[in-house]
């Protein structure tokens, strides 16, 4: 680790991709390695996809050291040649699927499919705290423009999970929407953040740290987030090093704080769900702002990416052609 520091302080400086201030809580890390390191920070916001191939366009001429990129993405960028290993001193506390065995990417923190209830649409005795109990209530249930995100798209696999299907299958999932459909009770509204103020959503599919943050945003009285407790998918962002970096201690110093205690609870700070969540001690305010271990017994990882992939591509048409179809 001194080494490590030492070289990084040379370095001076960390040039970031996908890690813009209000994302996660970005802000309080760069902070911090500023404050404690001396590491100048630049930002510039884009896709996982664009942070691979600006990589891989720049080459020897990177103007990036670092970049956050979806799970789907750390195996396409070690396909593409355009990173370099790293282990955190915390890496026996990463679970198996959320890394790469050799170090090339790791996931920092996770989202999780959750229900968003607005209490004062939704009856007490009616909120719905697993997919099976979405078909017998009488409120509406949105999910958002599915085929266009991977948040709505993901809404769909976790239905498909808590009805038997899989990456591969998608109709349990799908035949779940087209019966809230037939019952005139599937939402076409999209459930972010304007809509749910607006008490246009009454319950809502989102990723929790959408949700978790919505509701604080909002009225914390006013929602109710849960994890379904029949099944729901993990998903996650995970820190790639770029191969070519200007500044790779400074990177790599960079990655090692975020997965220290101080830098996962700056992620937790921002509503996304530490990779080392079991392992922290937050303080009570933090913890607020999460759920508790315990609401993710039955979530899981997606394990098929090629089959997801494929199912994804075919989604929209799928959407419309099995649930829209029976849209009142």
């Amino acid at each position: 680790m001194d080494a490590l520091v030492t070289a990084a302080k040379q370095e001076g400086r960390v040039d970031s991709v996908g890690m813009p201030d209000s994302w996660a809580n970005w802000k309080d890390t760069w902070a911090d390695l500023k404050q404690q390191y001396g590491l100048d920070h630049a930002d510039t916001d884009m896709s996982s996809a664009e942070e691979i191939a600006k990589f891989k366009a720049e080459g020897d001429n990177a103007s990036a050291d670092i970049g956050d990129v979806g799970i789907a993405f750390g195996p396409i960028a070690v396909q593409q040649g355009v990173t370099q290993p790293y282990k955190p001193s915390t890496w026996d506390q990463v679970p198996d699927w959320a890394k790469d065995k050799d170090g090339h990417w790791a996931l920092a923190y996770t989202g999780t499919i959750a229900l968003m209830i607005n209490k004062e649409l939704v009856p007490e005795n009616e909120r719905p705290h697993a997919f099976a109990d979405l078909l017998e209530g009488d409120y509406s249930v949105a999910v958002g423009p599915v085929g266009q995100g991977a948040q709505n798209n993901s809404a769909v696999l976790a239905a498909a999970y808590a009805r038997g299907g899989d990456e591969s299958n998608l109709k349990p999932g799908l035949e779940l929407f087209a019966e809230l459909a037939r019952q005139g009770r599937l939402s076409l509204a999209d459930p972010n953040i304007a809509a749910l103020e607006k008490g246009e959503v009454e319950v809502g599919l989102l990723w929790d740290f959408n949700a978790l943050n919505y509701r604080d945003q909002i009225d914390p009285d006013r929602f109710e987030v849960v994890i379904p407790s029949d099944a729901s998918v993990i998903s996650g962002y995970s820190t790639i090093i770029n191969k070519y970096a200007k500044h790779p201690n400074a990177a790599k110093l960079a990655r090692e704080y975020i997965f220290s205690d101080a830098g996962q609870a700056n992620l937790a700070k921002g509503y996304a769900r530490p990779i080392r969540a079991e392992h922290l001690n937050l303080d009570t305010k933090t913890a607020a702002k999460l759920l508790p271990n315990s609401e993710y017994a039955n979530a899981r990882p997606i394990e098929n990416f090629d089959a997801w992939e494929q199912s994804a591509h075919q989604l929209p048409q799928l959407w419309q052609s099995e649930v829209l179809v029976h849209q009142h």
